[in-house]
């Protein structure tokens, strides 16, 4: 006959006969399997990375200009010791609108700032950002920060480069061209880097066209060749969208109009002497440095090698 609680009598009193020791012990398996996972504030990332949309190479995006990709690349020179700056790069993926960041490092109240700018200077509406795994964007506070705005927020797979081309070929294309190979790690050069990307954005989306693939081809010899379309400014890509106001693209037009090519190509040099006459000897310094030690540690692993003759 079962008790109230759906167990017999005999149960019930084995139950109440049980210290609370061996209850424990019984329980202990079901117990563990019942834990909450993942939520520890010490290890948040896994948990907050899956339950971010990933985002594919070939996988289809907005028709409509505002979905922007974005990373970060160090300006460490050879070593990643101590602190260094580092730039915010957002890319449209439909434009090829650019933006950069001069950010004094990963920390996300940096973070949070050159993201908060970024929405600010872009002079259009953001609709959503995709990034890589990387600690700097997976957490809390950014995730957080762009559901706030309420961005559609993804992100890459890991180890995945393809998955964002545009970003990591602004990297490449704009901020080493520009920005050079040199450790930026003084307030100073923080400074004078910020003040050249202003000018390289201007120079990027105002007056440097650039082409977007469109498809696939075939040669006679059925290789397969990639099809673009004519080179365009990012503005010019922007203004034709069918997306700004009047007064958005009169605004814009008159950006173009008042800024002179010529004048940011100057301005460009001017602040690529001053962080080459900030970083170039520290930098060498470094490298020269560095090479020194990697090659004490290869004669000290030379030397503690023992040989048997034969």
């Amino acid at each position: 006959m079962l008790g109230k609680d759906g167990y017999s009598e005999g149960v019930r009193a084995e139950l109440l006969a049980m210290s609370g020791a061996t209850i424990d012990r019984y329980l202990k398996g079901s117990r563990q399997g019942l834990e909450l996972k993942g939520v520890s504030t010490t290890k948040p990332g896994a948990l907050l990375r899956n339950s971010i949309t990933i985002r594919k190479a070939g996988d289809e995006i907005a028709c409509e200009p505002g979905f922007f990709e974005m990373d970060t690349v160090a300006h460490c020179g050879p070593s990643l010791k101590g602190e260094f700056a580092r730039t915010l790069t957002l890319t449209d993926v439909n434009t090829g609108w650019i933006h950069l960041e001069a950010l004094r490092n990963n920390a996300r109240v940096h973070m949070l700032k050159a993201l908060d700018s970024a929405i600010a200077a872009i002079p259009y509406q953001v609709q959503g950002l995709d990034c890589d795994n990387g600690s700097e964007f997976i957490n809390r506070e950014v995730v957080n920060w762009a559901g706030n705005l309420d961005l559609f927020f993804t992100r890459s797979r890991p180890y995945k480069k393809n998955d964002q081309a545009n970003v990591e070929s602004k990297n490449n294309h704009v901020v080493r061209k520009y920005g050079f190979y040199y450790r930026y790690d003084t307030p100073q050069a923080l400074k004078v880097l910020g003040q050249l990307w202003e000018v390289v954005c201007l120079r990027m989306n105002l007056f440097t066209p650039t082409r977007k693939p469109v498809g696939w081809s075939q040669d006679s010899a059925g290789r397969r060749k990639r099809l673009y379309d004519t080179p365009t400014t990012p503005l010019d890509r922007l203004l034709t969208s069918g997306t700004l106001s009047r007064p958005q693209i009169h605004e814009l037009r008159q950006l173009r109009e008042n800024t002179n090519p010529a004048e940011l190509t100057r301005d460009i040099l001017r602040y690529q002497n001053i962080l080459t006459g900030l970083a170039k000897t520290p930098t060498e310094q470094l490298i020269a440095k560095t090479e020194e030690a990697r090659e004490k540690r290869k004669t000290k692993l030379t030397t503690g090698i023992k040989t048997h003759a034969a």
